[in-house]
């Protein structure tokens, strides 16, 4: 039996869809659904899993010794993934101490555990995006969503948890599934649903002169991409450490928008306007995954060209009547 935390959210909904497509639906479901009018329970329709679990219930189950038995992996995805939240104890307590708890049982009870960091803990990226070990602890997080993974990082480091573990620092993720993020959705995502509303793209403007407004570039990765690196990961328990899950190429923005405009077939119309104040201090203008320790350990997956992944996402998912991931649906 695999538990899913997070799993009715972006990533983790997409990795059990990936699971109920290689035939596992032996699966809990541990997460949170606020209120039904977020929409994120919709992840979760047309996907087969065991159980779902409250995160709170979940852990208390852990430690009053009351969980699920025959669980052979944990796969972590549950966070406060909101890069902007400023509540620094509520991050702590969801994102680290959680995951601390978490990371202890699967450790006692050899259990695999794959979990979720992020490419927000290489902060402006002046430091590089080597995901070699010995660089965790010269990274400089920009906020404190970024610092909140990067001590759990550390922790598991610093404890030996990571020859054990397999972390995953995901860049820019886009895909099915992240319908319920507002403002944390993906750029395809709120294109998307601009060019459908408007007929045009608003982008920031940058704020660096070696930028030009639109040519602030990151690593986009499809999800789908992304839940076959994990499910080989699955398969494949020896291959334990941090890992960057990207695609290798950064993009620009512009880039991701006419790749958008072309997937619903129209012309690009694209407006700049200024960046909030209080995220330029904070903003990432270039991010790329130094992929190369993934694929030293065997992993066979090959992210998609950004073009391919942004035409599988608008054509087959948010151009459609029922755009979430289900069993039927690839």
């Amino acid at each position: 039996m695999i538990v899913i935390t997070g799993g009715a959210g972006f990533i983790g909904s997409a990795m059990l869809w990936e699971l109920n497509r290689n035939g596992i639906e032996d699966v809990i479901v541990v997460d949170e659904l606020a209120s039904a009018t977020t929409g994120k329970w919709k992840n979760l329709a047309g996907l087969g899993f065991r159980d779902f679990i409250h995160k709170n219930d979940f852990l208390e189950r852990l430690s009053s010794g009351r969980e699920p038995g025959g669980i052979s992996a944990v796969i972590h995805m549950g966070a406060i993934s909101d890069t902007t939240e400023t509540d620094a104890d509520l991050l702590l307590k969801n994102n680290y101490e959680f995951s601390k708890e978490l990371a202890t049982y699967c450790i006692a009870g050899g259990i695999r555990f794959i979990y979720a960091s992020s490419a927000a803990t290489y902060g402006d990226g002046s430091r590089g995006y080597s995901d070699e070990e010995k660089r965790l602890e010269s990274l400089r997080p920009l906020n404190m969503y970024g610092y909140s993974k990067q001590l759990f990082d550390l922790w598991a480091l610093r404890s030996g948890a990571l020859a054990k573990f397999a972390g995953l620092k995901f860049f820019n993720v886009f895909g099915p599934n992240e319908y319920h993020k507002n403002d944390m959705s993906s750029v395809v995502f709120k294109a998307f649903n601009q060019i459908r509303e408007t007929g045009e793209v608003r982008l920031f403007e940058s704020h660096r002169s070696d930028y030009r407004h639109g040519e602030q570039m990151r690593d986009f990765i499809y999800v789908k991409d992304c839940t076959a690196i994990m499910l080989w990961l699955l398969e494949n328990p020896s291959v334990n450490g941090i890992f960057n899950v990207g695609s290798g190429r950064a993009r620009s923005f512009r880039d991701l928008v006419e790749a958008t405009f072309s997937a619903m077939e129209r012309e690009p119309s694209i407006s700049y306007v200024p960046m909030p104040e209080k995220l330029r201090d904070k903003y990432q203008y270039f991010t790329q995954a130094e992929s190369g320790k993934l694929n030293a350990c065997g992993c066979p997956v090959e992210p998609s060209a950004l073009e391919d992944g942004v035409r599988d996402y608008v054509r087959n998912h948010l151009a459609t009547e029922n755009p979430y991931l289900d069993r039927q649906r690839t």
